[in-house]
């Protein structure tokens, strides 16, 4: 079977075949970082995990991550330092609830936010 063909969590209609957004999970926890990583990667997303705002701050001068995912105390520092693309757009921030355990709930916020940030050009 050719899984090329199959959808993949993350994609919008313009994407290019074989286009993966990439996400800058940051989590001081690790069990948490870890848990978002696998549901990301399961999702076909591209995933870069962190343990600090700091050292996502730091990774961004090089890396261009398309969205952060962040626990809510780190998603206004973030936002405030994240540097924006070509067209002036800041890097989205998803923040995540401490005590959100569903991951629908977190694929949902990426897909918004990756849509409210670069929508789909008209045809």
């Amino acid at each position: 079977m050719d899984r090329r063909r199959q959808s993949r969590g993350g994609r919008r209609a313009g994407d290019r075949p074989g286009y993966a957004p990439l996400v800058l999970v940051v989590d001081g926890e690790a069990g948490r970082r870890d848990v978002t990583e696998t549901i990301l990667a399961r999702l076909r997303f591209a995933v870069a995990p962190v343990d600090s705002a700091d050292r996502a701050l730091d990774l961004m001068k090089a890396l261009r991550p398309e969205i952060i995912v962040s626990p809510e105390a780190d998603a206004s520092r973030l936002r405030e330092h994240t540097p924006r693309d070509k067209g002036g757009v800041p890097i989205p921030v998803v923040s995540v609830p401490r005590d959100s355990r569903d991951p629908d709930v977190l694929v949902e916020a990426i897909r918004r936010a990756l849509r409210s940030a670069h929508p789909p050009a008209s045809a």
